[in-house]
């Protein structure tokens, strides 16, 4: 391990996603640091930091999700705290990053909230992040200071190809998840297919025809994250319609929002696997979602920025 100021690391977590931190810190072989995170009467967010940061490498782990806006003023809190203890690198891990479906102007007026977030992180003592699977890649070209971007995808892919699955075709459920899913497809020796839909308003998905063959096939569903389960339901749906046999679905942010849990317990997916990027609630917890761990790989990373050994590695999908 490479000497550094104080010669060692330290975990810190704020409240988004407290099994995964403890996860990480369990595989790094530390125990999370001592912050006590609470708010005031007016919902103000207070945060106490009870041990030394001083010239320590800081890894403050938290997801951006729901609550996003209380998780996010966490995340910059707990920074602006170690900035001004002294901590000596401040690297934030956001295994979700929120607010980055806003990532250009779509329209005229819109914002850029994902290059929002990208200065509000820089500004309160971010010297580095470490995130997965963004919606778009590149919002790491918002940050003028380094970005990890981690894949989820060999996660998902080991877990289909212990699968062994026959007559597999690997469908992207949109264009823009064309990418991701070839990549997909390529590791399993699948052939692709695309769903082409027109989306008539946000969170709104209308299937129009499927480009591939999908009858009589078992096929793989992948996406970004689900959040309202619309489309990846629809073209769940729509593939059993054009003949298929089993639907695995598979992203890796589970956003799970609205009626999400209905959708997908009432559709055609036999299987949905997520990553737990964002921490699964009981209530949402169904025999169809099978969740699988990002800890070993976030752990190898950090520990790889820690030494200043190579990440790119861990990218690897075969």
């Amino acid at each position: 391990m490479n000497s550094r100021h104080g010669n060692e690391f330290k975990l810190f977590a704020g409240n988004s996603n407290p099994g995964l931190a403890q996860e990480i810190a369990k595989l790094m072989g530390q125990a999370l640091g001592d912050a006590v995170i609470t708010k005031f009467s007016d919902g103000e967010i207070s945060v106490s930091i009870n041990e030394t940061v001083r010239g320590r490498d800081i890894f403050l782990i938290q997801s951006t999700c729901d609550p996003v806006n209380s998780n996010l003023m966490e995340l910059l809190i707990m920074m602006d705290a170690m900035k001004r203890a002294s901590a000596g690198k401040i690297n934030a891990v956001i295994p979700y990053y929120g607010y980055a479906r806003q990532d250009r102007k779509a329209k005229a007026r819109d914002p850029i909230t994902a290059k929002l977030v990208a200065d509000l992180l820089s500004c309160a003592g971010a010297d580095r992040v470490i995130t997965m699977d963004l919606h778009a890649p590149q919002i790491q070209g918002y940050f003028n200071i380094p970005v990890d971007h981690l894949l989820g995808l060999p996660v998902l892919v080991k877990y289909f190809k212990n699968l062994e699955i026959e007559d597999l075709v690997v469908v992207s459920p949109d264009v823009g998840s064309v990418t991701r899913a070839r990549n997909v497809a390529d590791s399993l020796d699948a052939p692709i297919a695309i769903v082409d839909k027109r989306r008539p308003k946000a969170n709104v998905s209308e299937i129009m025809n499927v480009i591939g063959e999908v009858e009589g096939k078992n096929v793989i569903l992948v996406d970004d994250m689900i959040d309202t389960a619309g489309t990846i339901t629809n073209s769940a749906n729509a593939m059993k319609e054009m003949g298929a046999n089993k639907v695995y679905a598979c992203a890796t942010h589970g956003v799970l929002s609205g009626k999400a849990i209905e959708r997908i317990q009432n559709s055609a997916i036999s299987e949905m696997v997520l990553l737990n990027t964002i921490q699964l609630p009981e209530s949402k917890q169904i025999d169809k979602i099978k969740t699988l761990s990002v800890a070993p790989l976030f752990a190898e990373a950090m520990m790889r920025i820690f030494t200043n050994d190579s990440v790119s590695k861990l990218f690897d999908l075969r």
